[in-house]
This record gives C-alpha cells, sequence and structure tokens, in this order.
C-alpha cells in the first residue's frame, strides 16, 4: 500500500490554518513591471497580478501593515536596472504614501535591508507571503523568514515564476512544474501554503 508522504510541518504537528490578519504583515515581494512586460515575464503573470490586488485590498480593509518589495540592481544591468520604467510597480499594485518601501538587491528580501527592523516595528510575529517570482525572491524571502522567527503564508495564486533550462540537461523546465515544485519545497517546513485570498478569509478565526 503506498503511505501519502507528509511534510516535515505535518510530522511535527504544526498548525496548519493560514496566519490570521490580525497578527500578520503583508510582503509584496517585487510586484514591478519587469516580470509582466519587461524582460522577464511569467506565466500566468496577469492572473497572479489580479490575485495579489485582492489580496492587497483584503490587507487594507483590515489595517494590515503591508511593506512593498523592490528589486534593484545595479545600474546598466540587463534587468532591474534602477534607471528602467520596468522597475517600477504594476499600477493596480503599486504602494499608497503610508505603506513601506523596502528597496533591495539579493532575492532574499532581508538581505542587507531594513525589513526585519519595520516588520519588528510592527510587533508582529507573522508574514503573509505574495510577488514575485514564485522560486526566487518569493522562496528566498520565505525561507529567510524562518530563521528569523517568523511563522509566514505564502498564497500560491498570488505568486507567478518562469520557465527555466534544466542545468543537467537540455530540456527546459515549464513554469507549471517550477511552481509547483517550489511551493511544495516551502510547505515541508517553510510555510503554511494555501490557494487564494479566499482561502486565506475562510481561515480566519471568528470573534
Amino acid at each position: 500500500m503506498l503511505v501519502r508522504p507528509q511534510t516535515l510541518l505535518q510530522l511535527a504537528n504544526a498548525p496548519a490554518e493560514p496566519s490570521q490578519l490580525a497578527n500578520s504583515v503583508l510582503l509584496l515581494i517585487d510586484p514591478q513591471l519587469e516580470y509582466v512586460t519587461g524582460a522577464l515575464p511569467l506565466a500566468g503573470v496577469d492572473a497572479a497580478v489580479e490575485e495579489a490586488a485582492r489580496l492587497l485590498d483584503v490587507a487594507r480593509n483590515a489595517d494590515m501593515p503591508v511593506i512593498h518589495i523592490l528589486h534593484h540592481a545595479r545600474e546598466g544591468s540587463p534587468v532591474f536596472d534602477p534607471r528602467s520604467a520596468y522597475t517600477a510597480s504594476v499600477p493596480i499594485l503599486k504602494p499608497r504614501i503610508a505603506e513601506a518601501i523596502v528597496f533591495k538587491s539579493l532575492p532574499n528580501s532581508f538581505a542587507k535591508t531594513d525589513l526585519h527592523a519595520l516588520v519588528q516595528a510592527t510587533v508582529r510575529r507573522e508574514l503573509i507571503i505574495a510577488g514575485f517570482a514564485t522560486h526566487m525572491c518569493v522562496s528566498a524571502t520565505t525561507r529567510a523568514a524562518l530563521d528569523l522567527g517568523y511563522r509566514s503564508t505564502v498564497i500560491a495564486n498570488a505568486t507567478a515564476t518562469r520557465d527555466l533550462p534544466d542545468p543537467c540537461s537540455a530540456d527546459v523546465i515549464p513554469a507549471s512544474t517550477i511552481f509547483r515544485g517550489t511551493l511544495a519545497a516551502l510547505a515541508d517546513r517553510f510555510a503554511v501554503v494555501i490557494k487564494d485570498t479566499a482561502t486565506l478569509l475562510a481561515g480566519q478565526a471568528v470573534n
């Protein structure tokens, strides 16, 4: 008989419910035009942007702290050149005046930034994470968040990724496989991974 595999979180009987809005900070990672109309278009990015916009509306209506994280490479870089218009936020995901913005240069949004201090200042210990790309900055940030003591929830459909070359062959690994594999790896130990904003809302405690 085949035994269904379990995640490390399941084996540890860790809580499986998504983060509560009242205890959480929303991290919106790299919601930038580079991933939509620039040099790094992502598979299914339009739907992911719409889902991220729904999540952002929920966070704002719940008075959650929202932190926008934007990637800036060195000037002259082929992608994310800070002088390029493609480093701007997708219009529907632009930050409001009161919302914090963090500029980063590495996949891990905590590395060489003040993100950790900004989250600590909210006195909240849980993160709700969305953005781009699933396999890169979303993954790196979520993994680092565990090291810093945060409990994370990743909203799968508010992320997106792209095809990648297989490093061991001449094949191309499709974005759908990268997407599922990345989220499965994060769900093993690093985060509660849920499908969408509706699932997040369904998992909120009733007062």
